[in-house]
């Protein structure tokens, strides 16, 4: 049984619905969000990055900087304003990007569901932005930014969706990126027809993007029970936001990367080393057409790798791209053994095309980029089904969700 339950949502002024909308709190660093907030008063960055309204340089884990995002806060629901959902409602939001639509049901999640599995991982989390966010959501008594889940399709929850969104929406709005985001309120009785429905057809969901706001949220719900002597675990802290995607909708792109110096060896050396395991061939340009193979850029030139190995026989995790890059390439050859605490590499989502990773390498800054072909969709479920954990950094999935346009209190 997944619990996908409505709620009383907070949600902006029609009006303000798209400026108040924000990208996610971590796909930007501060430059950036302070940016992209720039004579925005409204923009939900001033609660997701409040340190852009603080002095250049502020610890991101100082008291100040949690205390800003929580008087940010306060000031957008009274000044914009964000308004409490008298009654419990289940959303529908639809984001269409270079013409390619996705629709989820956006609810609340259950944080024991998340605890016993029926919510699955598929990341490791860090302990320090656990904290981060544990605390961001424990300042504001709010889930505002929704985990990513997915599940696998269903026909009567597509039916349902279709009849309620060939109505009126709430939002509907294209932000500058070019993303349009749409947005329904559904009705008390079909969002209890709706949930029923989840609860009845899909047994698990997938955490696609979201793993540390899933953590957060688990981790805030231990934090308040043992202060309710009157705890049932009905309470709103036993659950979180989320917005539930069926598989078939997703788009995953690459996730690249890129690596500082050939750890000792020539452009020369190196083509030696990797030929040892790999057919090398030059290559016109860095796209990756196939699964099982990648392409690396380096002095100027493009080369594509395929396995001379039998990648059939690895294991579910081996036989990922970025594990067949990892295993034998940047841990033997470019001495990147553990690549989520390497200064070594960077990642670079495939959003930013492959000319960022040529301009990455000319620059002189990195000595080598490699260009992936995406994880899919049923990797991430048959990895996540067998309770195994991907490599950092395999999936990319856009378009990304915006912030502040549901919020969930308790």
């Amino acid at each position: 049984m997944a619990q996908l339950l409505p709620f009383h949502g907070l949600l902006p002024s029609v009006e303000r619905a798209a400026a108040v909308a924000a990208v996610p709190y971590d796909v930007v660093n501060s430059r950036e969000a302070a940016e992209l907030a720039k004579g925005n008063p409204w923009s939900f960055l001033h609660v997701s990055r409040p340190e852009i309204d603080l002095e250049p340089g502020i610890d991101l884990h100082d008291e100040r900087v949690y205390a800003q995002a929580a008087a940010a806060f306060q000031r957008l629901c009274r000044e914009v304003p964000l308004t409490l959902d008298k009654g419990e409602h289940l959303y529908v939001y639809r984001l269409v990007m270079n013409g390619r639509a996705q629709t989820g049901v956006l609810g609340a999640a259950s944080a024991e569901e998340y605890r016993s599995g029926v919510i699955k991982k598929h990341e490791k989390t860090r302990q320090d932005k656990e904290d981060d966010r544990t605390r961001h959501v424990m300042e504001l008594r709010s889930h505002t930014g929704p985990a990513f889940f997915t599940y696998r399709d269903q026909k009567e929850i597509d039916a349902l969706i279709d009849e309620e969104t060939a109505r009126e929406p709430l939002f509907d709005f294209t932000a500058p990126d070019g993303v349009r985001h749409t947005l329904w309120r559904l009705d008390e009785e079909v969002s209890r027809k709706l949930s029923k429905l989840f609860a009845d057809l899909v047994p698990v969901f997938y955490i696609a993007d979201g793993h540390h706001r899933s953590a957060a949220a688990a981790r805030t719900a231990a934090e308040c029970a043992p202060k309710n002597p009157n705890h049932t675990g009905k309470e709103d802290y036993n659950y979180f936001l989320t917005v539930a995607f069926p598989a078939t909708q997703l788009r995953i792109l690459p996730y690249n990367r890129v690596v500082r110096s050939l750890n000792g060896n020539s452009p020369a050396g190196f083509l030696t080393l990797v030929g040892e395991k790999f057919q090398i061939t030059p290559a016109e340009d860095g796209e990756v057409e196939h699964s099982g193979e990648f392409k690396f850029y380096m002095a100027h030139e493009w080369y594509l790798a395929r396995p001379k190995f039998d990648i059939a026989s690895l294991g579910v995790i081996e036989r990922l791209d970025v594990s067949i890059l990892q295993d034998n390439i940047l841990a033997p050859i470019l001495g990147i053994e553990d690549p989520r605490t390497s200064r070594e590499i960077d990642f670079i989502g495939g959003i930013r095309g492959i000319g960022e990773l040529e301009k990455l390498v000319n620059s002189g800054r990195y000595a080598i980029a490699f260009s992936m072909y995406p994880t899919t969709v049923e990797q991430l479920m048959a990895i996540a089904d067998a309770g195994a954990i991907m490599p950092p950094k395999s999936t990319w999935f856009e378009p990304k969700l915006r912030d502040g346009l549901v919020c969930h209190n308790f």
